[in-house]
């Protein structure tokens, strides 16, 4: 019989953890920020490329290391690297220098990633409590859902009160502080066990890691589950983005609120979308499962929302071009959305398709897959914006997704 878990005082901190993490008042202004500091769309899009792919390669060895310094230490680390990237960014005026920035900011993020996951299963563990880990993810990533929310409007306000997009750096680190006060907290029993270092396992992690891209992209149900699943989570972390120069341009035109400058009007409708778009992705992914019912098989829909996903962008920048804002900002949104009805079905689909013993080998080289398309992507749609614009850029991105997209077009499992 299994035993449900208890809300005792590391539960309230995991919980806690989530929470602060996801005060990141940066988020919805980073890609304004770049613009008001003079940084083209092209050269944003490298500072997007090479943060996904140094998170990529510091993952590899990650876990191997916090083997021999322990998880909760390995934690710690990664806030400081968090703290010192916020500092950077605040400080920064030139492309090096927020390329320094997002490389000491992508160090946090791949050690990060991970860790905090074994130690909650670890914790689960020892508590006996490891048929409970569906429902304990789910109350800890609801804490994480409601600091994203929150974040976009304390981050408005504080655009708002400062005129200015780098003080929200500044303020991102009070939280930051406090999560890694709260990391140092957690009991010593999460570090696990901790062992030497052997530098022949970080080798070994890397030749896996390449063995694993080489077994998916030979089989070919793998590798179309792989590139279905990836490549719109790869165009929606490229784009998404672009919806704040959108977002700022429609405050601008808005014949209200004029007593208020540029950047307090693009605060306030940035922060209002942000909040509503972070509430529409939990709801999302809460009827992920029913919208996924309504079909006979789940490649169906898989097939179909990605699909609309492209066309949603083409569509909301053609509305763009044609200075339709409101109505290109509602397509937008859409992409934003359909990337968390996705989720779930593709995550259903793969683990339904595959032998268990290639299930995490799949993950693993599907992370890899969405952070390679992104890297791709962004200095593309980075390239065309400062050619044509940003709507145009949509467009042209999108089309060529829409034409290709048949090629991984996901098909009913015969077996």
């Amino acid at each position: 019989m299994s035993v449900k878990f208890s809300k005792d005082l590391q539960y309230y901190r995991f919980c806690l953890y989530g929470f602060l993490k996801n005060l990141r008042f940066f988020e919805v202004f980073l890609l304004l920020f770049f613009l008001d500091k003079g940084l083209s769309f092209f050269e944003i899009g490298t500072l997007y490329a090479i943060r996904e792919i140094t998170i990529n390669i510091i993952e590899i060895p990650t876990g191997i290391i916090a083997d021999s310094v322990g998880r909760r230490r390995m934690m710690i680390i990664a806030f400081v690297f968090y703290i010192f990237s916020f500092i950077v960014f605040y400080f920064s005026a030139t492309y090096f220098l927020f390329l320094l920035a997002m490389i000491l900011f992508s160090f946090g993020d791949g050690i990060r990633s991970g860790n905090h996951k074994a130690m909650i299963l670890d914790y689960l563990a020892i508590k006996g409590w490891e048929d409970q880990k569906i429902n304990y993810y789910g109350h800890t990533r609801s804490w994480s859902q409601i600091g994203s929310a929150i974040a976009s409007v304390i981050g408005a306000l504080i655009v708002f009160y400062t005129g200015s997009y780098k003080q929200i750096f500044l303020f991102s680190i009070i939280p930051y502080l406090l999560d890694l006060i709260n990391i140092i907290s957690y009991p010593k029993v999460l570090d696990g066990n901790i062992q030497k270092l052997n530098t022949k396992k970080i080798k070994q992690n890397f030749k896996v890691v390449f063995k694993e891209l080489k077994y998916s992209f030979k089989n070919a149900v793998v590798l179309k589950a792989i590139a279905n699943y990836s490549f719109y989570s790869g165009y929606y972390k490229a784009v998404k983005d672009y919806l704040q120069p959108v977002l700022k341009m429609f405050a601008v035109s808005l014949p209200v609120l004029l007593y208020l400058d540029d950047k307090q009007r693009t605060s306030i409708v940035v922060g209002i979308t942000f909040f509503i778009i972070y509430f529409l992705n939990s709801f999302a992914s809460k009827y992920s499962g029913r919208i996924a019912g309504k079909f006979k098989n789940i490649y169906r829909p898989l097939n179909l929302t990605l699909i609309i996903g492209y066309i949603a962008g083409m569509i909301s920048g053609l509305f763009f071009e044609f200075n339709l804002i409101a109505i290109s900002i509602i397509f937008f949104i859409g992409i934003l959305v359909l990337e968390n009805i996705r989720k779930p079905m593709g995550v259903s689909y793969i683990g339904k398709l595959l032998d268990k013993k290639i299930f995490a080998t799949t993950f693993s080289v599907n992370s890899q897959v969405q952070s390679l398309i992104a890297a791709l992507l962004a200095p593309l749609i980075g390239f065309f914006a400062d050619k044509f614009g940003v709507g145009i850029s949509l467009i042209i991105v999108s089309v060529v997704l829409i034409i290709t997209a048949p090629v991984y077009f996901v098909r009913r499992n015969k077996s």
